[in-house]
Order: structure tokens, then sequence, then C-alpha cells
């Protein structure tokens, strides 16, 4: 049976396997929830990798319509090659476009799919998929034929929790939370892409990084992402971890925060505690 064990270049915690190889096992949809950030996208792409099967992705827009997945017919066309005496008009297939659902289920190699971001879309999208797959099947009209598919896809749904999804659209799934990495883990992930990173400026690194995220009011807390790309930052302006320690009032703001603190808002929250800590600096 196939079974995911996480890859070298992703960390997968004990409860996040668990919960891929279970979908598998069932051949049910994984839905995946978890503040931005937290490798919900990536981690269909490290089951690819580590399944050796293909990946499709599906990324959702507001705009993105449930029929869009499966095929779309380009009536336009064909009625301006129609115009014009194409040949192409008396094979109507000319004119049909695959869509994602189409390509998975039609693989020779069953593929991981990727359904990123559902909840972007309208809140009757989930349901317009719920028979297709449920069933792993649909019918093209325009031809008459039926799409099926003779072995499941792996298919992952990820969901940042802009809207809830249906009910009905939930039971199909099986589902999983990835909350956000503790230290320990977090640390795993900064050594996988930072392999070489001093230990005293890691352990300072995350120090900050963790107290920036609990600061009461933060608009967007910083993601794992963010780290990195701060990480990746510290190393390149090589700044001493000595910095990262210092509790000057006159420094709260972290060293290159516009890595870490993405609105103006959140900049200016550190700027008033900043000053707050001045002025009971003062008065000590």
């Amino acid at each position: 049976m196939t079974r995911f064990e996480g890859t070298a270049d992703y960390v997968a915690t004990d409860d996040l396997r668990v919960a891929v190889n279970a979908a598998i096992t069932l051949q049910r949809p994984l839905l995946v929830k978890g503040e931005p950030g937290t490798g919900k996208t990536v981690l269909a792409q490290e089951i690819a990798k580590a399944l050796n099967k293909p990946l499709l992705s599906w990324h959702i827009k507001s705009t993105t319509k449930a029929q869009q997945g499966l095929y779309e017919y380009d009536a336009v066309s064909r009625l301006r090659d129609s115009q014009l005496g194409d040949e192409r008009v008396k094979d109507i297939r000319n004119y049909i476009r695959k869509g994602r659902l189409w390509e998975a289920f039609a693989a020779d190699d069953p593929p991981v799919l990727l359904i990123d971001e559902i909840d972007k879309a309208d809140i009757e999208f989930p349901n317009d998929l719920l028979l297709e797959l449920d069933r792993m099947e649909f019918h093209v009209y325009e031809t008459g034929e039926t799409i099926r598919a003779t072995r499941r896809p792996i298919v992952i749904i990820t969901s940042n929790n802009e809207k809830e999804l249906p009910d009905a659209f939930l039971r199909r799934c099986f589902f999983h939370y990835i909350r956000f990495p503790d230290a320990d883990t977090m640390a795993r992930i900064v050594e996988v892409h930072f392999p070489d990173l001093k230990r005293d400026l890691l352990r300072d690194a995350l120090t900050l990084f963790y107290e920036v995220r609990e600061v009461p009011g933060l608009k967007k807390k910083p993601s794992t992402s963010e780290l990195l790309d701060w990480i990746r930052l510290l190393l390149v302006e090589d700044v001493p971890a000595e910095t990262l320690r210092q509790r000057d009032p006159k420094k709260l703001i972290p060293p290159l925060h516009g890595a870490l603190l993405k609105n103006e808002q959140d900049v200016h929250l550190f700027e008033r505690l900043a000053f707050l800590a001045r002025r009971q600096g003062g008065s000590d």
C-alpha cells in the first residue's frame, strides 16, 4: 500500500502523516486547513514527490466555476471556425478544453490532484463537485461520453477558512488542521532550508519570531515562509545573534522587520510599544 512518510525537504508531523495515509486508505479527499504559510499547498507537492506521482494543481480564484475543473466547451471558437469554413468544426472534441479533474481521472498513473484554496470560490462550488469527487466520474454532454477514473487520484484540498464549507462536502473528506509549528518543529524546518545556520542565531531568531507572533493586537502573525525569508535576510546582511537578543526599547522592532510584518498597522503597533517602553524606562 502507498504510504507517505514525509520527505527530506518537508518536515511532516506524526499527525499529518497519519492524516495523509488515512485519506489514501479511505480513498477520500484530504481537506487541509491551517493559517496561511503552514505548508498546505507544499504538502501536495511533497506527497507527489514522496510517492513518485505526477502533480496536477488547480488553483481556485473567486471567479472559478466547478465546471472548469471538468471541461469547457468553446462554442464561440467553433462558431467562428464554421464561418471561416475550417474543417475542425466537424469534430466537436476540437473545442472541448479538458479541466484538471478530467486530466486526473484519465491519467494512466493516478496523480496527486491539488485543489488549492477551495474557500475562495463561490459557496456553491464545493457542492457542485460532490458527485464527481465521490464517484470519480462525470458526463460530457457535448460528446455523450463518460469520463471515469479507473484508479482514484490522491486528492488534496486546501482551505484558509475564509468561508464555511458545506456539511455534505465535509462528510466526503478526511479532515486535518495543520497547527502552527512549535519551536522544536520549526527548528527542524529551518534546518532543512539552512543546514549550516549557527545554533545561537537559530535559537535567537526563533525566540524573537515567536515573541512577535504573541504580541497582542497583531493583525497578521508572521508565518513559516516569512520566517524563512527573514532568516535568509539575516544571513545576507550578516546580522549577529546578539542584535536579536537586545532588549533595548529603542530597538524593540525586529531588524529587517519588513519580512515579518506585512501591513502598516502592525508596524505602527510595534512603534507604539517601543514608545511606551521608552516612556516607562524614562520614568524608572
